[in-house]
């Protein structure tokens, strides 16, 4: 079994299916452990078929197993494989706990089918499976997911015992289906609130265009006993961007500086979009020559800032850097490298690039 994990690591696909045939030669298939472990080891390589074939051939699989082959299709994206394993797993018998509910929640949430979670949300409750907040919260989130703000709300307000993750959890599908009050009601409802609270409301209220409630709610939690991290600068530097609130977003960036909240370059690309977008280029080229973090994006924020301003032959200048860095261009990045083309009256240029 510990060979078979270390093969997980190293991805030999060979050797494991060596040892699998000496784990049938020496009589260990049978075993619980040594078959999990050789169904781990096909699923981290993709061969979901031998996975299969390694759980079909257990004369009688425990729970454990069971639990692993559902959460194998789940992972490969195969949710009606696994809601079909799991109504044999009722036919058989073998009752299942949290960990698997959680699972085949999951699975009907790829699925996309509201009544198959309906369904399995009624089994969960006939049944008597002791459930968490982790369960709660997938329901919620696979309710939402589905199209089903009302269902979602629904059960959050039958959950007796509700924790921070499962307040979250709601707060977001409220957000996610732009119903801005419900939203605002249940942050406001919150016994208590995390880092992720705050970062759910900044970054629901963006999205939706509500900038001027998104960078109040930042100017909140400046000042309440949370500090914001990476996810909650990235929301509220976007805002900036969107409603060209240069000042704010100045002011975040001295923020992060008097903080040291960006020492890996890990917010470069953001803050170089939200000086272009808010008018002031010459501060997004300082923040990209001095960024120790030349990635994809920190690229392609400079060139499409740069073209926006009509620096086309500039931006071009920065894509051959690009290239000369051997970092591979996107779909983003080459929209900018055309249009800075165009504007620059590099036609010709622009057609050997594509």
């Amino acid at each position: 079994m510990y060979l078979l994990k270390a093969l997980v690591c190293g991805k030999n696909v060979n050797e494991g299916e060596e040892v699998h045939a000496s784990v049938v030669r020496t009589g260990f298939a049978s075993s619980e452990f040594v078959s999990g472990a050789l169904l781990g080891f096909y699923v981290a390589n993709g061969f979901i078929g031998q996975a299969r074939q390694v759980f079909d051939e257990m004369p009688q699989p425990g729970l454990v197993l069971w639990t692993l082959m559902i959460r194998a299709y789940v992972c490969l994206t195969l949710p009606g494989e696994a809601l079909e394993l799991f109504r044999t797993i009722k036919r058989v018998c073998v009752m299942p706990d949290m960990v698997a509910v959680a699972t085949v929640v999951s699975a009907s949430g790829l699925l996309g089918d509201l009544g198959v979670v309906k369904t399995i949300h009624c089994f969960i409750e006939k049944s008597g499976v002791e459930v968490d907040a982790f369960v709660r919260s997938t329901l919620i989130n696979t309710y939402g997911e589905c199209g089903s703000l009302t269902d979602a709300y629904r059960f959050f307000q039958e959950i007796a015992m509700k924790n921070t993750v499962v307040w979250n959890t709601m707060i977001h599908q409220s957000l996610e289906h732009k119903n801005l009050d419900l939203g605002k009601q249940l942050f406001d409802s919150m016994p208590e609130r995390d880092v992720a609270s705050w970062n759910s409301m900044i970054r629901g209220f963006a999205n939706v265009g509500q900038y001027e409630e998104a960078l109040a709610l930042f100017h909140d939690m400046e000042i309440s006993v949370f500090r914001p991290n990476t996810l909650t600068l990235l929301s509220t530097l976007s805002a900036c961007a969107s409603h060209g609130a240069l000042e704010a977003g100045a002011w975040i960036h001295s923020y992060v500086n008097n903080n040291d909240l960006n020492q890996d370059g890990s917010l470069d690309s953001s803050l170089i979009d939200m000086y272009s977008k808010c008018g002031d280029i010459a501060k997004a080229i300082q923040i990209f020559e001095e960024s120790p973090r030349r990635d994809l994006f920190t690229w392609t924020s400079i060139i499409c800032g740069l073209e926006m301003h009509g620096h086309g032959k500039k931006a071009l200048c920065y894509f051959s850097e690009m290239n000369e860095s051997q970092v591979s261009p996107d779909e983003a990045t080459m929209v900018g490298v055309l249009s800075a083309c165009a504007h620059a009256g590099l036609i010709e240029q622009g057609r050997r690039y594509f």
